[in-house]
Formats: structure tokens, C-alpha cells, sequence
């Protein structure tokens, strides 16, 4: 299994942290792709990708939830990291409308920016879409045609949203602990959908699955992410995780 979305290395998880990644292996997980936040997690992004070499990949982007009036000043220091090295993909980035939408006008300018930075550096996108989606696909479209790929992080819309995404070809699902929740209704969605358009993550420390709902996520939950689609789908659990590995090793290719 690849856990396509984790930040393991926020202060969660300094206490045991190397227990965590431990734990992660003996459930199964090869690999944990780490998007940024913002400029203050930089560093501890970078140290745990040092610390777990081989094993942590990290992506370099700004997270819509920090965009507020000094948005220009962390673009430049996400564009100087840009510069310096090399990253497996340009995230977390997006627009998210849930909390606060006082800087909906400096967000999408914020995602258009980092989409054309993945152009620019030929990455694929991790995108944050959190009551967003007809903003997130107003931006995407005017990049028609130019190739973008990547992943919608911790998709919860509809079957209708879904589909609309996956036309954009080049783009996967990615999937959580929200898929074991009673209520969430999102099983039903995955259902009419295959596991080919689909890719897992645990967004840890966040979104639990059951029976951890509530508690600190981790990477070592994602088999109970990959167990909830395999019964959905009626097929083994070997095969969801050929299928979705596949489908992240055809997104990051440099993380294999």
C-alpha cells in the first residue's frame, strides 16, 4: 500500500513518530507521500523526509486554509524551494471554503499559480477541495488541454463531482478514513465508481477511520481504508492494493 497523503510530520508525532512509520510498515505501507502546509512546516517536512529516506517522499506547495494577506510572501518562499530541489508533486494546494471564505479572491490566485508551477516543473497536484469543487473546476479549466494530472485529496462529493473530475483524465480520488464512516454516504459513491479511479491516503494526523474515529490518525490505518474498499468492491484486498499502487506509481513516478 501507498499512503498517498500524510503530514507524519507535524508535532502529532513527535513523541513516537518512528514507532508510527514502524507501525505503518508492519500494516503493509511501502511508501508515504507528505505534502506541505505552509512555511512554517517546511523544515519538519524536510527532516522527516531526511530521517526516513527511501521511505517518505515530500511534495512542496501552500495549503488554501494559510492564504490570507501576506499570501505573495509564501508563494515566493514555496517558488525558492521550487528552485533549490526536487519534489515528487506540487501540494497540498487548492481552495477550501469550509472555514473562512474572507480570501476566496487570494486563494484561487494562490491555486493558479501553484498549477502553473506544476507545469512548469512537470509535477502532478495534490488538491485540497473542501467545499469548493465548482471554484476548484473553474480554475482547472482554464488549464484544458495542458495536461495537469494529480490527485483530489480526500474526495467526499458526489457521484456527479466524480465524474466530472475523473473527465479531466489524469486525475484520481484519493480516499480516506471518511469511507468508514456510517453516515458519510461516500461508500455508496465509491461503489459506482472502480478502483482504478482511486488512489488511498490517511490525511494523519486526520480523519480516523472507524474504528479510530475521533482519535490521531496514522499511516498504519490505511489497511482499514484499503479493507472498507475491497468490500465495497467484492474483491480481495491483495487487489485493491495492486490496483491503487499502480495507479499512484503511474501519478508520482519518482517515488518509485
Amino acid at each position: 500500500m501507498i499512503d498517498t497523503h500524510s503530514h507524519i510530520y507535524l508535532e502529532q508525532f513527535d513523541g513516537d513518530r518512528v514507532e508510527a512509520i514502524t507501525r505503518a510498515k508492519s500494516a503493509g505501507v511501502e511508501r508515504i507521500i507528505l505534502p506541505n502546509i505552509d512555511a512554517e512546516s517546511i523544515e519538519r517536512l524536510h527532516q522527516t523526509e531526511k530521517d526516513f529516506a527511501g521511505f517518505c517522499f515530500v511534495a512542496m506547495g501552500l495549503h488554501p486554509t494559510s492564504v490570507n494577506v501576506s499570501y505573495q510572501n509564501e508563494l515566493s518562499i514555496i517558488e525558492k524551494q521550487l528552485k533549490q530541489r526536487s519534489y515528487v508533486a506540487i501540494g497540498e494546494i487548492g481552495i477550501d471554503l469550509y472555514w473562512d471564505k474572507t480570501y476566496l479572491a487570494e486563494q484561487i490566485t494562490t491555486f493558479e499559480q501553484q498549477l502553473e508551477w506544476a507545469l512548469q516543473y512537470n509535477y502532478p497536484v495534490i488538491i485540497h477541495s473542501r467545499d469548493s469543487h465548482d471554484e476548484i473546476m473553474a480554475s482547472l479549466k482554464k488549464f484544458a488541454g495542458r495536461n495537469l494530472t494529480g490527485i483530489f485529496h480526500s474526495f467526499g462529493g458526489t457521484i456527479e463531482q466524480a465524474r466530472e473530475i475523473l473527465k479531466l483524465d489524469g486525475f484520481k480520488l484519493g480516499i480516506n478514513g471518511v469511507v468508514t464512516f456510517k453516515n458519510s454516504g461516500l461508500d455508496k459513491v465509491i461503489a459506482q465508481l472502480r478502483p482504478e479511479d482511486l488512489v488511498l491516503e490517511t490525511d494523519s494526523p486526520y480523519l480516523a477511520p472507524v474504528p479510530f474515529r475521533g482519535q490521531r490518525n496514522e499511516t498504519a490505518y490505511l489497511s482499514l481504508v484499503r479493507n472498507k474498499l475491497a468490500e465495497i468492491f467484492n474483491i480481495p484486498a491483495a487487489e485493491i492494493d495492486k490496483i491503487t499502487t499502480l495507479n499512484t506509481k503511474t501519478l508520482f513516478p519518482s517515488v518509485f
